[in-house]
């Protein structure tokens, strides 16, 4: 998918929600344990209650690669379903993936290649031929992360070189000149609403991936003030508020209601920025 056809499905549903799927066992409904892939149960009864109000779904490959074998046949069978059932959906692997290049070559074929996913969350600490490798697929995204939502992205992410540049500056800056704004996206949590207004100043152009609205307490409002740009250019991820709304059997009607919700928040600030 390109950025054209993402800006179309934007402004086709009036949102850019990315529902993510961290879909842990331990936290399902218990009536789905019988069945003989709960997880998978569980993921398709989620995307087809919140698939009207989502444009993407992001599954963290932890959740799946912890149940082994059995785990990573799940994440496959969800990919498979958003594939055949919902091919507009924009398909996001969040693996946080990183490593020496003909490693990242690998990651690359078994994320685009063998599970067809449109994007791959990929860490940007060694440099750009451990980052390379996942761009030379047509019409696939690499999501780099640039400033990440959790308390820890203090400890490394803030710091600054003599003259002033914060770390994550520079990480965006130096990956623009990997990747134009067809195949790069940047990762920055909506925890952070003034640093993601200074990036938008760098990355004018670039599609940004907002986790951190729901459970973490980011403001979807605050964020889509200062992240939107005149292609939308914004994908805001929310995953426990929406899969976890409810641990009983009516968990995905609650899920499409949360879901409902984000929408309509997502419309009206479409709407305040002309984009629809």
């Amino acid at each position: 998918m390109n950025s054209e056809q993402l800006f179309r499905q934007i402004q086709q549903k009036k949102s850019y929600l990315c529902v993510g799927l961290d879909t842990d066992k331990n936290r399902i409904p218990k009536h789905l344990l019988s069945e003989d892939d709960p997880v998978f149960s569980f993921n398709k009864a989620i995307i087809d209650s919140t698939a009207a109000f989502a444009v993407a779904f992001k599954p963290n490959t932890a959740f799946y690669e912890s149940g082994g074998s059995r785990g990573w046949q799940s994440l496959e069978r969800t990919v498979a379903y958003l594939r055949e059932k919902y091919p507009d959906i924009f398909i996001i692997l969040d693996a946080k993936r990183g490593d020496i290049g003909n490693t990242s070559a690998a990651y690359a074929r078994a994320f685009f290649e063998s599970m067809k996913a449109d994007a791959v969350t990929v860490a940007p600490y060694m440099g750009a031929d451990s980052v390379k490798p996942f761009l030379g697929f047509e019409e696939k995204w690499v999501i780099l992360l640039a400033l990440t939502s959790n308390t820890g992205s203090a400890d490394f992410q803030y710091f600054a070189d003599p003259q002033g540049q914060l770390l994550h500056h520079a990480v965006i800056r130096k990956a623009c000149t990997w990747a134009s704004p067809d195949q790069l996206m940047f990762v920055v949590g909506a925890t952070h609403p003034q640093e993601l207004a200074e990036i938008r100043k760098i990355v004018p152009d670039y599609f940004l991936l907002v986790p951190g609205v729901g459970a973490q307490g980011g403001d979807l409002d605050a964020v889509s003030r200062v992240g939107l740009n005149q292609r939308a250019g914004l994908l805001v991820n929310s995953s426990r508020a929406i899969i976890y709304a409810s641990d009983g059997s009516d968990f995905d009607k609650a899920a499409a209601h949360e879901a409902s919700l984000v929408q309509r928040q997502m419309e009206t600030q479409l709407e305040l920025a002309g984009l629809i």
